[in-house]
């Protein structure tokens, strides 16, 4: 949901136009590559309203809905910066085709799951595979538009993801009212199919191949210790309630930080040794960078764990169908819109403060949502919940799109490609570890033998951690370096 947080993972600029780039590309150029980040962008909320449905028929447990959503960023978050890297060395064309193709069997794995387990295999490949796709699509835009071309395309690449979030839960909800061919919750990923075959026919007709210069190399020892340390962290907290925090819960914890700090060191023998560390351990001495990226985890930590709580509440505690919950979540959209496509103006009075600002216009509305939810109780017209669902997402648009932006223009210039992977990586980390965490809370407040009458007062207990990630939000910021003129 923003333009400027889903920069490459490895380059610090767009790059350079190709050689043999033609003048004026091919019109069909620039929805051709939107349409990749598109797709990977809706599948990841689309979910959301398909969970009480595919929770049923697949008769998957609580932890098992919740690896549904994390297990897709978390495998993406982590393969991000090694997705930007193997476009770098391999070729950004090929590495997008590649990626695509992945995302396409993966779909078709989800649309077929028969089982919880099947089912989330199937997502954390999808996550994989969108880790490998999404890094090439700025990178490639980069290298065949330049000038003012360029900042139209780069402004329809945030325009692409937006829409994707804002009316994912909406088309989901289409998708499953339609029951197309009987598909019910399938159809929700097995719309992808023709969608990407289509999209990988007309790249490898139209799309010119890209490279970077050099010949950066992949840290497999970095991966392997940052795949392990966030593994050990999201998995006990989304296991740990089901199976009443045993001693391996606690022993995951440990690891956690025992692998954190073994990649740190790794990463810094890498770098000392003149060779390619995954991610580069000296921008954390820069304040900017390390109170930026704390802010982007936390601001992330409340997007995709409200998407999934308030799917449950509107369909499994008030009796909305998909289409109808899918409806609702557009309210969230109607106010991101507007303030995301104002938020340069915003930002450019106010400064570092349009990022707080933005934070306490999303604690008002999750408030208001929270104050509402309790009033209807499991009665009563959800659309009451409307107003509330408005201000959160203008809220949201008014901090989204300023926080990267923010920050990377505050970090050292010889640090950028790297602070924007890390950046990336974070936003969704920080969607895992929200799901993980809100999961707890909901999933305790709903007690062992839910009932509809039981939801509001479990969706009131997520709400209340939501409050505080927003309020968190607008802290963190002041703890940015202030710009020119102090703000």
């Amino acid at each position: 949901m923003t333009t400027e947080t889903n920069r490459s993972a490895s380059t610090p600029s767009p790059p350079a136009p190709a050689a043999g780039t033609p003048a004026e590309p091919h019109r069909l150029i620039l929805p051709i590559v939107l349409a990749g980040v598109f797709i990977t962008t809706l599948d990841f909320f689309i979910v959301n309203v398909a969970i009480p449905s595919l929770q049923s028929d697949l008769g998957a447990g609580d932890a098992a809905i919740e690896w549904v959503v994390a297990g897709f960023g978390l495998a993406y978050g982590v393969g991000l910066i090694t997705g930007g890297r193997l476009g770098d060395l391999f070729g950004r064309r090929r590495m997008f085709l590649l990626g695509l193709s992945l995302f396409t069997i993966a779909s078709l794995l989800c649309g077929v799951a028969n089982s919880g387990g099947f089912l989330i295999t199937s997502r954390v490949i999808q996550g994989l595979a969108a880790a490998m796709l999404a890094p090439q699509v700025l990178a490639l835009l980069g290298s065949i538009y330049t000038g003012a071309a360029r900042l139209k395309v780069f402004a329809g690449y945030g325009l692409a993801m937006g829409l994707a979030a804002v009316f994912g839960q909406l088309i989901g909800g289409a998708l499953i009212q339609a029951d197309i061919f009987g598909w019910g919750w399938r159809s929700c990923f097995l719309v992808n199919l023709p969608i990407c075959l289509v999209i990988i026919a007309a790249t490898l007709k139209l799309v010119p191949e890209s490279k970077a210069d050099g010949r950066p190399k992949l840290d497999f020892l970095g991966v392997t210790l940052i795949t392990l340390a966030l593994v050990a962290l999201v998995l006990p907290l989304i296991e740990g309630r089901e199976h009443g925090w045993p001693a391996w819960t606690w022993a995951s914890f440990g690891a956690f930080v025992v692998l954190l700090g073994a990649f740190v060191v790794a990463e810094r023998r890498i770098g000392a040794a003149g060779g390619s560390p995954l991610v580069n351990i000296a921008m954390f001495s820069d304040r900017a960078f390390v109170v930026g990226l704390l802010a982007q985890l936390v601001f992330w930590m409340g997007q995709a764990s409200f998407f999934l709580v308030l799917a449950l509440y509107l369909q499994a505690g008030r009796g909305l169908t998909a289409l109808q919950a899918g409806l609702l979540f557009t309210a969230i959209g109607a106010g991101y819109m507007y303030t995301s496509m104002n938020a340069t103006k915003f930002a450019a009075k106010l400064g570092r403060q349009v990022i707080a600002v933005g934070g306490l216009i999303m604690g008002v509305g999750l408030a208001v949502i929270g104050l509402t939810a309790a009033q209807l109780g499991s009665s009563g017209h959800t659309p009451w919940l409307i107003p509330g669902l408005v201000i959160d997402g203008a809220g949201m648009g008014l901090a989204v799109a300023p926080l990267a932006s923010t920050v990377l223009a505050r970090v050292n210039p010889q640090y950028a490609g790297s602070a924007s992977g890390v950046l990336t990586t974070g936003l969704q980390i920080g969607n895992s570890v929200g799901v993980a965490v809100i999961g707890v809370i909901f999933y305790n407040a709903l007690g062992n033998r839910p009932v509809p009458s039981s939801f509001p007062h479990a969706f009131d207990m997520g709400v209340i951690f939501l409050i505080a990630v927003a309020a968190g939000l607008a802290l963190l910021v002041q703890a940015l370096p202030k710009g020119a003129g102090g703000k």
